[in-house]
């Protein structure tokens, strides 16, 4: 999910009530989708997300997350895995503990076989296996040297899927494995068909943002988004196939009175148009199937993989669980909580679980811990009304949390990913 440039400056990401019917924007005209159709729509995405590996990358801009959580030797963080890639990246701050949740063991399984490559690879093989995303001795390293770093499930796991990492051609890549894997090579498919694979790479060696906002504007904007696009990106089940749910669709389309299409599109105008392409490893990866040396991840970076080797990645769980029943069982309280953008979901289809979620939030957070968290949504009106539970009596989670509303704002216009709505930083204060 993502958003870029409505106004001249992006919305600040602002927590407040639910607008009235008069004030609310109003979302573009749907396409219409029976009743079969939702209902495909939602079996196909818990169907993505119980069956399958969905991350193969982290989408989230860890460069962010780091400046605003400052992280230093008595943070505990708890973070939703994702593919691991940013809980790496935090653990060169030297927090004491990353707790990585995820309910799909699947990422946890790429993040365990990561910290087995970290530990028993030297870099050259730990690169040619997330940086060009494989290599054809994969099995052989695997066999001999991960594999028995990996829990039980990791391994059974990974023992039927080598072939994700065994490169055999120069156009293979675990990149292109997973749900949004598979996205990215139909993407790069539908670029060459279009006319415009080779343009869209060059954007990536541009020397300044003028030729980036020329080469864009020529050649890319008039051929990328056509009307066969637009309209597959405004079904359900496109959406949900890409991890997408139709509540966060419709969340997003009630608070910023755009279609799916004509968000994705702003999005993509915005990265390539005010932000430097050459450092942008996440879009790299897309167009490119793998990252570069001198654009990618720092955790892939040589003086970064010796600092994780020599003891900051054995800072790092995994944990397979919700984020509630984690907080719930496990001991101790945290300084650091990334959350993403799961609140979307939960907000419209679990609101319940989604409260539970917040009260063993507040009773295991430190005073004064920072919350991160992201929406598709412009604007976040679902979290300050829920009720907690505290010592002093019932209260709301809005009059608990202090909100830095400037900060997010000005990090959500800098942030390489751009495909969220709003982008949330909020210290507890209650």
């Amino acid at each position: 999910m993502t958003t870029a440039t409505l106004a001249p400056e992006p919305h600040a990401p602002v927590a407040l009530p639910d607008p009235s019917p008069s004030t609310r924007p109003t979302p573009p005209k749907r396409n219409p989708v029976d009743a079969l159709s939702s209902v495909i729509a939602r079996w196909i995405f818990n169907g993505v997300h119980g069956n399958c590996l969905v991350y193969n990358t982290c989408w989230e801009d860890p460069r962010i997350d780091r400046e605003v959580m400052r992280l230093g030797p008595d943070d505990d963080v708890v973070m939703i895995t994702s593919a691991g890639c940013n809980a790496l990246d935090y653990a060169l701050d030297g927090p004491r503990s990353i707790h990585a949740v995820d309910m799909n063991f699947r990422q946890n399984a790429l993040l365990e076989l990561k910290l087995a490559g970290i530990r028993r690879l030297d870099f050259e093989r730990f690169f040619e296996i997330f940086g060009h995303g494989g290599h054809r001795e994969f099995s052989q390293w695997y066999r001999r040297e991960l594999r028995d770093d990996l829990s039980a499930v990791s391994c059974q796991y990974w023992d039927d899927r080598q072939h994700y990492f065994t490169r055999t051609h120069p156009e293979q890549s675990f990149y292109h494995r997973g749900t949004t894997g598979h996205f990215g090579r139909i993407l790069t498919g539908y670029f060459r068909l279009a006319g415009f694979y080779d343009d869209a790479k060059r954007l990536f060696h541009a020397t300044s943002l003028d030729e980036q906002r020329a080469l864009y504007e020529r050649s890319i904007k008039p051929r990328f988004f056509r009307g066969s696009l637009k309209h597959l990106l405004e079904t359900d089940l496109a959406l949900s196939a890409l991890g997408i749910p139709q509540a966060q669709r419709e969340h997003l389309e009630r608070t910023c009175g755009m279609s799916m299409a004509e968000f994705m599109e702003d999005c993509v105008e915005t990265v390539f148009t005010r932000l430097p392409a050459h450092e942008n490893y996440f879009w790299h990866l897309y167009l490119y199937g793998r990252y570069s040396r001198t654009c990618c991840p720092h955790y892939l970076r040589p003086e970064s993989f010796a600092r994780l080797r020599a003891g900051l990645a054995d800072r790092i769980h995994p944990h397979t669980s919700d984020l509630a029943g984690f907080l719930q069982t496990h001991s101790g309280d945290f300084s650091r909580f990334v959350l993403l953008d799961h609140m979307d979901w939960l907000s419209h289809e679990h609101p319940d679980l989604l409260t539970a979620e917040w009260q063993t939030l507040i009773n295991r957070a430190r005073p004064g811990a920072r919350l991160l968290w992201r929406s598709g949504g412009f604007h976040v009106d679902y979290v300050n009304p829920i009720v907690v539970q505290r010592p002093e009596g019932t209260r709301r989670v809005g009059e608990l949390l202090r909100y830095d509303t400037a900060t997010a704002a000005a990090c959500h216009a800098r942030d390489r990913v751009h495909t969220y709505g709003s982008f949330y930083i909020a210290d507890l204060v209650g």
